[in-house]
């Protein structure tokens, strides 16, 4: 939307990256966070997921369909090696981490009951692994190794359907934040409530106060490491390990407990089965957390 003048030495200052984040986080993603119900959520939420499907669909479309002034790059058929495939783990883990919100959305249901969550839960499964596999194979397919992380950025500047995928982005980040701020504060509640030894129904007074200086002190926090760290992908390198705890350990531990607390004098085939899977979503999450996090360690923050 900007053109720099000619002779400029820079660009103006409202298009600093510092300056347009800060003013999209005040306006937008801190009065998204603030609410009690992440149910307040769905409305932007809803807007988010068809954004994303209009990128993918456009993504699709333009490879199928390409501009003729787009060239692919050379078009791998394999990584280089196997340490790439388990370095790509981080970000797969990190965009796959979507059900630590899954207790309170089950919780901000109309009827929240376990067999319509269930439908819940496999088509949002659905959608988010149609959206990244349909972005991620034509978008690569249409640049080749050329391709830009943002793949968006790999599309000329000018086209018009291209720049409305981008506002979608954008909101689709402002929404997504709030959600996971929620889960987050949540457990932070949940921690000094269990310090004070104060249940929550005897605590309602102070309740909203607690929310809002809990909310400003994790905006803030964020919002400072957003405006000091510009690449994002070393974040996510590191986070990512992490992230394969959620995904991999820590419900691999619960399906573990939850067999082992049944009280069957015989054991059935199914009840070893998945104690086996159990430990098994243990062992491959804790060799992805070390792997990824000590690479990420030694590469990306030592280099």
């Amino acid at each position: 939307m900007t053109k720099d003048p000619e002779g400029a030495s820079g660009s103006p200052w409202y298009t600093d990256r510092k300056f347009t984040i800060s003013l999209t986080a005040f306006l937008f993603i801190l009065p998204l966070s603030i609410p009690r119900e992440i149910g307040f959520q769905k409305y932007a939420s809803f807007l988010s997921v068809v954004g994303t499907w209009y990128v993918t669909a456009i993504i699709i479309i333009k490879y199928i369909w390409p501009d003729k002034e787009m060239r692919p790059g050379d078009i791998l058929t394999r990584p280089v090696s196997w340490m790439a495939v388990f370095n790509a783990m981080p970000t797969i883990c990190f965009g796959f981490q979507c059900h630590v919100s899954s207790v309170p959305v089950f919780n901000s249901m109309q009827r929240p009951e376990i067999k319509t969550w269930g439908g819940v839960v496999t088509a949002a499964m659905v959608i988010a692994l149609a959206v990244y596999m349909g972005t991620g194979i034509c978008g690569f397919l249409t640049f080749g190794a050329a391709v830009d992380p943002d793949v968006l950025r790999s599309y000329p500047s000018e086209d018009v359907a291209v720049a409305v995928a981008r506002a979608f982005i954008i909101l689709s980040v402002l929404t997504s934040y709030p959600i996971l701020h929620f889960c987050g504060r949540a457990v932070v509640e949940g921690l000094w409530l269990r310090y004070k030894g104060v249940p929550v129904e005897e605590d309602v007074g102070r309740e909203r106060r607690r929310r809002v200086l809990q909310t400003l002190v994790w905006f803030l926090l964020t919002l400072l490491l957003a405006l000091f760290i510009p690449d994002i992908g070393k974040v996510i390198s590191v986070i990512g390990g992490l992230a394969a705890c959620f995904i991999f350990i820590f419900p691999g531990l619960c399906l573990i407990q939850a067999k082992l607390s049944e009280m069957e004098e015989v054991k059935p085939a199914s009840w070893w089965a998945l104690v086996s899977y159990g430990v098994l979503l243990v062992t491959l999450g804790a060799f992805i957390f070390g792997q990824t996090t000590a690479n990420a360690i030694f590469v990306d923050l030592l280099a």
